[in-house]
């Protein structure tokens, strides 16, 4: 099958994607194009049928990643191969350089962008798993100029986020990891490249054997990212065992209700999402000690 007819709009700078956004009259439904890995396989099915492409790839100051006063900012348009070969990604956010590696296969992320995966919020997608577990800011623009949103207020349901029809997301910033940090992202797939039926990023950050900080998000379980709250304050203060695993697993799963499909059932994404906490945060400890 092939799209319904559509037209395409090519900015060059984000106040003409705005423009292009905001000016819909009789167009209908308008959708951006950033890398296309979601938004093309539902326009060939048909799943999707906007009036207007808004194809923004030409907007050149969007393929930028910087660090300054111990924050990343990671342009939209950076594409997912290149932040994760990104000596800045994998010293300041290591999460994020853990993650990259489980996205699809090497052609999908050659050509997805950061931005595109976190703004079209699949629950079982890696990027908006590691934006909500490092309360990550999600920079918007649309007529009214830009905003920031939180990644706890950002990810609103299904598919769905804060951005309005008319807005753009144009950057994702992030708080450097420091010192004693380790990071890891476990998920459990059918297939290798296959959408995770559970997921689990954590990161660590130890003062000496003792845990300082713990952040724990979970993929799959639920209509957006779980930030596993019962999880980071069983585990902060204390020296990670196997007991201080089992507890913070325990409490965290004890409160997800994910849903039954043909991938598997809610007591098996349970069941596994238990198994990936103790093992994402004791490999992110693991190799916290490494940098202490």
């Amino acid at each position: 099958m092939k799209p319904a007819v559509f037209e395409y709009v090519s900015p060059t700078s984000v106040d003409e994607a705005v423009t292009a956004l905001s000016t819909t009259d009789d167009i209908g439904d308008v959708k951006v194009l950033a890398g296309g890995q979601s938004l093309v396989p539902l326009l060939s099915l048909r799943l999707a049928q906007p009036g207007r492409i808004v194809d923004i790839n030409g907007i050149e100051n969007l393929s930028e990643i910087t660090e300054e006063a111990g924050v990343v900012t990671i342009g939209a348009l950076v594409r997912q191969a290149v932040a994760g070969r990104s000596d800045v990604v994998r010293r300041s956010i290591p999460l994020m350089a853990a993650a990259i590696p489980l996205i699809g296969h090497g052609a999908i992320r050659n050509r997805g962008t950061v931005g595109g995966s976190i703004a079209h919020a699949d629950p079982a997608a890696e990027l908006p798993t590691v934006a909500a577990c490092l309360d990550a800011e999600l920079v918007a623009q649309g007529p009214g100029g830009e905003r920031s949103i939180r990644a706890a207020d950002f990810f609103t349901g299904f598919f769905t986020t804060a951005l309005s029809e008319d807005e753009i997301l144009t950057a994702v910033r992030i708080r450097a990891a420091g010192p004693g940090t380790g990071a890891a992202y476990e998920e459990v797939a059918r297939r290798h490249g296959d959408f995770a039926m559970a997921g689990v990023a954590a990161q660590v950050r130890l003062d000496g054997d003792t845990v300082a900080e713990a952040r724990i998000a979970i993929s799959g379980v639920d209509l957006a990212p779980v930030r596993a709250s019962k999880a980071e304050a069983a585990l902060a203060g204390r020296t990670i065992d196997d007991a201080v695993l089992d507890e913070a697993a325990d409490a965290t799963v004890a409160d997800l209700s994910p849903s039954s499909d043909l991938h598997g059932s809610a007591a098996y994404r349970k069941h596994i999402a238990g198994v990936l906490i103790r093992k994402a945060v004791r490999t992110a400890a693991a190799r916290a000690r490494e940098t202490l």
